[in-house]
């Protein structure tokens, strides 16, 4: 532990959060890194530090307190460093373990293209966590935004976003293009044209597992009913097939007492609600139209039935099986169906990072949109919780922009210190004051007799709400 970074000395009378044997351990006056971010990122970031010290004062009584120890990225950064991310920020972060951020902005003209993705990659911050619910009040295009409540996990190392990108016309695309055509291709009627910018798109198992591990012990300790594998494996077999394929071995092999899959539960409740059932009806009633297969199709199926009988009958037959945590999946596109006309049939979402970048946006916009919208990045030992939306830089310094989501990032923090008292507090008196309908530009124009206030004011009016 270093006692300055970045030439700023740690704050008096704080101490780092520390983690061992897999948990984190608090002190009553934690040093919690920020980042105030770019654009209007100066502008959410002061309200919003405001409302958490008064909702840690208010639960707390003064017996806790949070010493914000400020870090640098982005612009601010640049101009001070002369560099995005200066290594003591990230040193910082993963020194002091738990931190918070606005929005940055994305360097123009080379070099780091996110620097959010670049935090995720350097302190492996495998897990986006991006709750999406609907606080009353807030303007929805949606008849019943009220039934959308999920938590959606999306991967953040791996898939697209690795960064590994070549493009057209240079010398490594070239080199690639030829590879996979007069190598991996050879003899075959697939081929790459010459033109084409490439990428890889790499899904790993370990990327995969601990995503979903992460998930899955999240619903157990939330008394979430259910984790759904989002995913484009129809098309892409090896890359997001295999997440969903690696996904339910997760469940059912580290899971077993606490899962059940869904095609468990159709085997079980045809058996449950007709004891005479034989194996092959069961079958039958599993794959409609059974009878068109192959001989080892059906061989393979009437295995498998077996085994879920003879393997869980005991331990989730007779609607034991109702009470577990069901593990389905979905096609990516399905799903954005589903989150509309069937919201409340889904709880968790366990994606790919590109299913889970779009997702995450979509179920925003049922619930306020990406301003209220709050996120965290988490690994093993370090996480990062932050505003989802961008630094909207025409609005700087105008003291406009709703803080809403860098101020549900704070109750997803203080959830996870365990201060729950304050995350509360913050979580009420912002729906409370949206209720009285004194809110920022982007909700006062939908919302009829609504009060504008600016950023600041909104602020305050959540203070006074507690």
């Amino acid at each position: 532990m270093q006692a300055s970074y970045n030439g700023v000395s740690l704050p008096e009378g704080g101490q780092p959060i520390t983690y061992s044997g897999g948990k984190y351990t608090v002190p009553d006056h934690p040093i919690i890194p920020f980042i105030e971010g770019d654009g209007t990122g100066r502008d959410i970031w002061r309200a919003s530090q405001r409302v958490f010290d008064a909702a840690v004062h208010k639960a707390y009584g003064g017996q806790r307190s949070v010493k914000w120890f400020e870090i640098f990225a982005g612009e601010k950064a640049f101009r001070e460093f002369k560099t995005w991310l200066p290594d003591d920020s990230v040193k910082a972060a993963t020194d002091l373990r738990v931190s918070i951020k606005g929005p940055l902005t994305t360097p123009v003209g080379g070099g780091i293209r996110s620097l959010n993705v670049a935090l995720r990659q350097i302190m492996d911050l495998y897990a986006c966590v991006r709750p999406v619910k609907y606080y009353a009040g807030v303007p929805s295009p949606v008849k019943h935004p009220e039934k959308l409540d999920v938590v959606i996990f999306r991967e953040n190392t791996e898939d697209v976003y690795a960064g590994i990108e070549f493009k057209q016309g240079t010398p490594e695309a070239k080199k690639l293009i030829d590879f996979l055509n007069d190598e991996m291709l050879k003899g075959g009627k697939k081929k790459v044209r010459s033109d084409s910018g490439v990428g890889i798109k790499p899904i790993s198992i370990t990327g995969t597992k601990r995503l979903v591990r992460y998930a899955i012990q999240y619903a157990i300790e939330n008394g979430r009913r259910s984790v759904t594998l989002v995913h484009k494996g129809n098309i892409q077999k090896f890359t997001e097939g295999a997440f969903r394929e690696w996904g339910y071995e997760v469940a059912v092999e580290e899971f077993r007492e606490h899962v059940v899959t869904e095609r468990e539960s159709w085997i079980l409740g045809n058996a449950e609600a007709n004891p005479g059932l034989t194996v092959e009806q069961n079958a039958a009633m599993i794959e409609p139209g059974l009878e068109f297969g192959s001989e080892d199709f059906r061989k393979d199926l009437y295995a498998e039935i077996k085994g879920v009988l003879d393997s869980i009958g005991q331990s989730h037959g007779a609607g034991k099986w109702k009470q577990k945590i069901l593990i389905n999946d979905r096609i990516a596109d399905s799903i954005f169906q589903q989150v509309i006309i069937r919201p409340d049939e889904y709880d968790i979402l366990a994606c790919p990072n590109l299913n889970g970048d779009y997702i995450s946006d979509a179920c925003a916009a049922q619930v306020g949109g990406l301003g209220i919208a709050p996120g965290a990045n988490i690994g093993d030992g370090y996480a990062v919780f932050e505003a989802t939306h961008g630094t909207a830089p025409k609005y700087a310094d105008k003291d406009v922009i709703n803080p809403g989501s860098v101020m549900l990032s704070g109750v997803m923090m203080f959830e996870f210190l365990g201060w729950k008292e304050a995350a509360r507090l913050i979580e009420s008196a912002m729906e409370k004051t949206i209720q009285q309908k004194h809110v920022t530009y982007d909700f006062e124009r939908q919302m009829p007799g609504a009060t504008k206030v600016k950023t600041s004011e909104f602020a305050t009016k959540m203070i006074e709400n507690m």
